[in-house]
């Protein structure tokens, strides 16, 4: 995985399996609870309605606090090839704003697929930082996913 500069955060990994089979891990509920967010964080419940103006609401616990969730709406889907939605947290922190995700995979073999990241633009270089360690721990939780599978 390689970072970018600024605050907009890119991010790119090379996952074994079909491009469909990662754009399922991206989106099927019963998956995303298996490798979703960082490392130590469950993810008890996944309510998505997977269509361009469907919503999405993740609940997240950390190892230490509270229930919090992760809302958005969904602006392009296209499988499996293209995934875009907007990213917001219920009862955000003050340096927090909606930032827009989009995930693309491109097939690299048949066995394997690229998967790119860009997600932005961050109010602030801390929360882009905290944004690109989580989703570097959960892909890393899904790359082991789909090499297990």
């Amino acid at each position: 995985m390689t970072p970018d500069d600024g605050l907009v955060l890119r991010l790119r990994c090379v996952l074994r399996g079909s491009r469909a089979a990662v754009f399922r891990a991206l989106t099927d509920p019963r998956e995303l609870t298996r490798w979703w967010g960082p490392d130590g964080f469950a993810i008890p419940s996944v309510e998505s309605d997977l269509r361009p103006g469907g919503a999405y609401r993740i609940a997240m616990r950390p190892p230490e606090g509270p229930l919090f969730h992760l809302v958005g709406e969904f602006l392009d889907v296209d499988p499996p090839a293209l995934l875009r939605y907007t990213f917001r947290w219920e009862d955000p922190d003050p340096e927090d704003r909606e930032t827009v995700v989009t995930l693309s995979l491109r097939d690299l073999d048949g066995t394997s697929a690229e998967l790119t990241l860009t997600q932005g633009d961050f109010a602030t270089e801390r929360r882009r930082a905290l944004h690109e360690e989580g989703w570097t721990q959960g892909f890393g939780k899904l790359e082991k996913l789909l090499s297990s599978a």
